[in-house]
């Protein structure tokens, strides 16, 4: 994902869930809590049944609305777990949006479908996992295989793993097909 010679999309299994319960029972039940989601925005612009905007107007509103309900700033945002599907049009799409609400210089990104493969419904879950892994080990997944700057972006994707982060905030994006856009933040507790 997000490479100038990105050709498409591998597909692959898999599930993941996290269970989300209100405060008041956490408390009450004296639970630990791995994170919080604090943020989240859906969004759909419909531009196609399979192909998001070129500019990215979903994903753009999507992940405004997360950092909105969240009360945050795009500079809060510590990473980004991008949908990153490694098409020419998704990845496109998406760096648009990043660029558009994060300005030239984002937060760390990177996509960890090259990990999973494209595990469709189940990728959201999945990565949410991902988000809350890397909230709990300070870590920031390398977005593997990734080589040649895109000509479009001002900003590449992180290469190689990142340690020892303090990670407050980070945004999850899950874009599907028709538009159907998805972002949420999971923070640190």
């Amino acid at each position: 994902p997000f490479d100038e010679e990105r050709n498409g999309l591998n597909l692959g299994e898999g599930a993941g869930f996290l269970m989300l319960e209100a405060e008041s029972i956490v408390i009450k039940e004296k639970k630990t809590v791995l994170c919080e989601l604090s943020g989240y925005g859906n969004a759909c612009d419909a531009f196609h049944q399979t192909a998001s905007s070129p500019e990215g107007d979903g994903a753009y509103l999507s992940m405004k609305k997360a950092l909105d309900t969240a009360h945050l700033e795009p500079s809060m945002i510590d990473y980004i777990n991008t949908h990153g599907t490694g098409t020419k049009n998704n990845d496109l799409s998406e760096g648009k949006a990043i660029e558009r609400l994060f300005g030239n210089t984002p937060p760390p990104c990177s996509s960890t479908k090259a990990y999973t493969g494209h595990t469709l419904g189940a990728a959201g879950a999945i990565e949410a996992v991902f988000c809350t892994l890397a909230i709990q080990q300070g870590i920031i997944y390398p977005n593997l295989r990734f080589q040649n700057q895109m000509n479009e972006l001002s900003f590449s994707p992180v290469a190689s793993l990142q340690t020892n982060r303090p990670l407050k905030h980070i945004m999850s994006n899950s874009f599907g097909f028709g538009g159907n856009n998805t972002s949420l933040i999971f923070s640190a507790i």
